[in-house]
This record gives structure tokens, sequence and C-alpha cells, in this order.
């Protein structure tokens, strides 16, 4: 008789599991976005230099969407920085990339081939304006670089936008006053105090690198002051996404000896077309917000992504497969 209630017991907990496991299933379906299959397919996502932040911030936004949608195809492609992605998005070159506001809106009024499909799916963060030079440089300002050897920066990158107009505001001239050279942050630390005088940076603090040359602080940064954005703003055009502010003295303690210098920033776009599937944006939005923590681990200026802020794009209007994640999750 004990053997038989013990058999049954045995049944009935069998039986039970199998109910439990069935109605979890059900329930972690019902949790996923629509209840619906993941996105497959493929897409294409144009990054930036080798050693930039929107390498490495695609990179690991990559392995986030694998998890998300399992069938989906991420390519990464790497470019020479937000001026290229803006138009290999515009033109369908790429599907989606991250881009500062101010080549967005560069491309924007100069009329850039598919500018019109160009939508916003969420804000980032912000990109600190970096002028590195040796320790033992005399240059001190902007205004000094007159005469040195200086990166800008690729032609398509964001960095030569903000050098050139930089430098402009200073009263030099980029193509005569100085030697520019088009090193990018993958090249530019390696040759500074050899090859370059100094060269411009623009990205997420802390930038990898910059951050290998650090440790033996062999740079240092060189401040942008408040006159020369006030300068920036007065030329109009894309100008006014350039905001004043201070690169915080945890970027490269190193090198910056528990000091913030003095710079200006501006805001990170993700950027998608107006014609790329609204479900697999909507899918991809909210693995970027759900994402943030695990890609902050890595990538420092991750952890600033918030879905309070996120939803400002301009100068570019949401994309309807974002706008229909954060109407999802509105309270």
């Amino acid at each position: 008789m004990s053997t038989l209630l013990s058999c049954i017991g045995r049944r009935r907990a069998v039986r039970g599991a199998v109910t439990g496991a069935v109605v979890l299933g059900l329930l972690l379906w019902w949790l996923l976005p629509l209840g619906e299959k993941p996105p497959s397919g493929t897409i294409t996502f144009s990054t930036g230099t080798r050693a930039g932040v929107y390498q490495k911030y695609g990179e690991l936004l990559r392995t986030e969407l694998r998890k998300d949608m399992p069938d989906l195809d991420v390519r990464l492609m790497t470019s020479a920085g937000s001026q290229e992605n803006v138009q290999r998005v515009a033109t369908g070159k790429a599907d989606f990339t991250i881009a500062a506001a101010d080549a967005v809106e560069t491309y924007k009024l100069a009329g850039g081939p598919g500018a019109e499909k160009l939508r916003g799916v969420a804000r980032l963060y912000d990109d600190y304006v970096q002028l590195v030079v040796p320790n033992d440089s005399d240059v001190r300002s902007v205004t000094d670089l007159h005469g040195k050897r200086v990166a800008i920066g690729p032609p398509d990158s964001g960095v030569r936008l903000i050098a050139t107009r930089l430098l402009k505001a200073a009263g030099i001239d980029p193509e005569t006053d100085i030697t520019p050279r088009a090193d990018g942050i993958d090249t530019g630390p390696g040759r500074l105090g050899g090859e370059l005088d100094a060269f411009f940076w623009s990205g997420g603090v802390p930038t990898d690198g910059l951050k290998e040359i650090a440790e033996n602080s062999a740079f240092r940064f060189v401040p942008i002051g408040d006159n020369l954005v006030t300068k920036l703003h007065e030329s109009g055009s894309a100008t006014r996404y350039y905001r004043t502010t201070n690169m915080p003295e945890s970027a490269y303690p190193t090198v910056q000896n528990g000091t913030e210098v003095p710079t200006m920033a501006v805001s990170n776009l993700l950027v998608t077309r107006a014609d790329v599937d609204p479900r697999l944006t909507e899918w991809l939005t909210r693995t970027v917000l759900d994402s943030r923590d695990d890609i902050g681990a890595h990538v420092h200026s991750a952890q600033l992504v918030d879905l309070r802020t996120a939803i400002y794009t301009d100068p570019l209007e949401l994309h309807e497969g974002a706008r229909r994640y954060y109407r999802s999750v509105k309270p």
C-alpha cells in the first residue's frame, strides 16, 4: 500500500512539474514584446574607427541583440565616423548607426541624398571634444596650434567637422595655418610627440584609444573655453548642438590628476531610416534601453542612456517603431 501511494505521489509531482513548466513557458511567451516571434533577417550597423567608442558599442549591442533576436544577423561595418555613418544610413548602405547630432543636422542642411528619410531611434550619450598634446608641449589653448602638425580626423568623421569649426573659431585656417593630418583615434595616440604635435578627438569617455597611453601619462588635455563655444554658436548652422561642459576628472584619472577639463560636448543619436521595419526597430529600441547596464559595464558612457531622455532625438523625428516602444513603457 505504501509503495502504491508513493508511486501516485511521484506521478502527481511529475504532472505538477510539467504543468508548471508549461505555465511558465506561456507566461514568458506573453511577456515577449507583442507576444510575437522575434524579428529575423539581416541588418547592417555602421560603427566607427576600431579604437573608438562607436565600434565597441556596436560590438556589445550586437551581443545583446543576439540574446533577444537570435535569428537576426547583425553585420558591423567600420567607418570614419559620424559624417560617413549618416550618409550610409540615408542612402541605404546601412540600416542603423550612431552619429553626433551636429553631423546629422549638417547633412540635412546640405540636402544630402536621402536626408528626408533619416529617423531617430534614441538619444544615447554625449561625446566630449578632447584636444590632446604631449606633456611637454607649449600648446596651452587652441590658438597655440598655429604652425603645428595637428590631426583633425578622417575626412568623413565627426571629429573633422568639429575640429575644423573650432580652429576657425580660434582664428586658425585649418588648411594653411596648421599642417593638417587625417589621423583618427586609431592612429593619432601612437604618433603623438613624433609625427604629431596635437590631435583632436570627439567621443565618449574614457575612450580605449586614449586609455592605452594614459597609463604612463604621456599626454595632457588642452582646455576649450566658453569663448570658443560662444563663437561657434554665433556662426549658426549645426553649432547649436554644442554645449559647454567639463570633462569629468574620472575620465582619465592618471592624466587629469583630480581636475576637470573645460571643453564642449555634443549628443549622440541612434539613427535609422523611415523605411526600416517598425517591428524590428521597436525590438531594437527595447534592447538598447534594456541592455544599458550590461553595455555600460564595458562602455562607461553607455551608462548614461536613459529612458527619460532617449526620446529626444532632435534634429530627427522618431522612427515609428521607436515611438511604439516609448508609448508601450510610458507610465
